[in-house]
């Protein structure tokens, strides 16, 4: 029974233990713990370089601090947002350093990534501990080994309110990622005003089921909005205008995904014009052929570029059936007068006027790895989700790469569950 115990206590003990500066995650390039402890239980002020003042907000608002003048030596407990101006700064693009002693803690980057990095350093130090009034000391000096590191969030099959999107972006900030991938339409779902099409959201956006496997089950119907029983719902675009401010003050670029040409069941259903059978639920894909499809997609995503202003725009480009394409007139013909022997080509064709589209209005066009296939873009940047196999292609052929393997899909179990 002593012997029960004292195991019961030491892992009583090892539980409570307070985390070192090195615990945090991402891992830091850099972490040396110290032997003195900063307080929170008493006032502190914090002093910013002008150029950090946005990030001083960010600060501020997380945790209740004076805010005092550069030079002000009256605060004996002290957080300072220091901008490094030495051509010898060693700390370079999004790097930091953190200094935390006893009655001092210093933030010091060159950039506002690198001292925002810093902060959520800082505020998951402070959250990792048992008592959340400790922050332990030491140095932490760090810097990101990759320039794009994304979350992706599909809210077309399962739809969240800003008040959740919000939050996703937080954690996002806290673990220092900062692309996020918002995936606003598909099959289950439009999610996005669009002024110049209102029925993509007055119907498009709502369906008869409030779990979309439910929904693919079924005859894949979509609902009025306000109808009583209606699931679903979109963003204004004041509201996706927010989301991307938010994330802005955060680190993060927001990239929106408007899919096409297949995965557009939710389109054709409210403008089957645009489909190669002209009627709604045959299909998934835009009729290539038909130059109204073209039209539509530009004029959606000319509303789409006032909102976003991220480079990069993704466009989608997987998944895409080739069977209405192969007996659609209109599509032949499109493919005899181009000189094209393959519906991929055919894809292509679509996907390369998009990129042009892109480039002119000065973004870049993001896909997935299907966009390979039939010949690729010249502007092109390639998400490779089927594996690693596409986006080494696509890097053999001096595109750029995000890749995006399904083995990191958070649905995917990691072990045997």
């Amino acid at each position: 029974m002593k012997r029960l115990l004292v195991f019961c206590l030491l892992l009583v003990v090892l539980y409570t233990k307070a985390q070192s500066i090195s615990d945090i995650i991402p891992a830091p390039l850099y972490a040396n713990a110290g032997k003195e402890t900063f307080w929170l239980d008493k006032p502190v002020s914090l002093q910013a370089d002008p150029a950090f003042a946005a990030a001083a907000r960010l600060l501020t608002e997380e945790w209740h601090l004076n805010v005092v003048k550069a030079g002000d030596h009256r605060s004996r407990r002290l957080i300072t947002l220091e901008k490094t101006r030495s051509s010898n700064d060693t700390l370079g693009e999004e790097g930091y350093r953190l200094d935390i002693a006893s009655n001092k803690i210093r933030l010091r980057a060159s950039d506002l990534p690198g001292m925002l990095h810093a902060i959520f350093t800082l505020i998951q130090l402070r959250y990792i501990q048992p008592d959340p009034l400790i922050i332990p000391g030491g140095t932490i000096i760090d810097r990101p080994r990759f320039s794009y590191r994304g979350m992706h969030l599909d809210v077309s099959r399962n739809f969240f309110p800003v008040s959740f999107v919000k939050k996703y972006i937080d954690l996002m900030a806290l673990y220092k990622c900062n692309r996020f991938h918002w995936h606003l339409t598909d099959g289950p779902g439009w999610r996005l005003e669009i002024k110049r099409y209102p029925a993509l959201t007055r119907q498009a956006a709502f369906r008869t089921h409030a779990d979309w496997k439910s929904w693919w089950k079924s005859d894949r119907h979509y609902a009025q909005e306000g109808d009583p029983n209606a699931f679903g719902g979109y963003y204004t675009q004041d509201e996706a205008k927010e989301v991307v401010a938010y994330a802005a003050a955060r680190g993060i670029t927001v990239i929106p995904e408007i899919e096409m040409p297949g995965h557009s069941e939710e389109v054709l259903a409210v403008y089957p014009q645009l489909s190669c059978s002209g009627q709604p639920f045959r299909s998934s894909e835009f009729c290539i052929g038909n130059e109204e499809s073209f039209s539509f997609i530009t004029g959606v995503l000319e509303e789409v570029l006032q909102v976003f202003p991220s480079l990069y725009i993704h466009a989608g480009g997987d998944e895409a059936s080739t069977s209405a394409w192969k007996t659609c007139p209109k599509c032949q013909q499109k493919k005899k007068e181009l000189g094209l022997t393959t519906e991929h080509e055919l894809q292509a064709y679509l996907m390369k006027r998009v990129d042009t589209w892109l480039r002119a209005h000065g973004r870049k066009l993001l896909g997935w790895d299907e966009i390979l296939e039939g010949g690729l873009a010249p502007g092109a940047t390639v998400m490779s989700w089927r594996g690693e196999k596409g986006g080494l292609e696509a890097a053999r052929l001096d595109h750029d790469v995000v890749m995006t393997p399904n083995e990191t899909y958070l649905d995917a179990y990691q072990t045997n569950p």
